[in-house]
């Protein structure tokens, strides 16, 4: 594999890192910041079933800290499957 190759292949491989990782982060900013204060009022509005905790204060304290551990393993599931494409490419060629 020439020099200019690996180069291209490192460049796609960070580039689609960075796009998952970016797309990954705004999600997790859309529910942290939007759901935990943009719209707490209208969300407040809803009760938790069971706890009477509105689902505004929910998400502000704990609902945006189980969305990022779900974001974590959706990154780590996204990256072995990267890893494991481009590992697979180079040991073919």
């Amino acid at each position: 594999m020439s020099d200019s190759s690996k180069s291209e292949r490192h460049r796609l491989y960070w580039r689609k890192n960075l796009t998952c990782l970016g797309l990954l982060l705004a999600i997790w900013f859309i529910v942290s910041f939007g759901a935990g204060i943009l719209f707490v009022d209208q969300l407040d509005k809803i009760r938790i079933p069971g706890t009477g905790c509105k689902l505004g204060f929910w998400f502000a304290q704990q609902g945006s800290i189980y969305v990022f551990v779900v974001l974590i393993a959706v990154y780590v599931r996204y990256m072995n499957k990267l890893d494991a494409s481009f590992r697979q490419e180079n040991s073919s060629n």
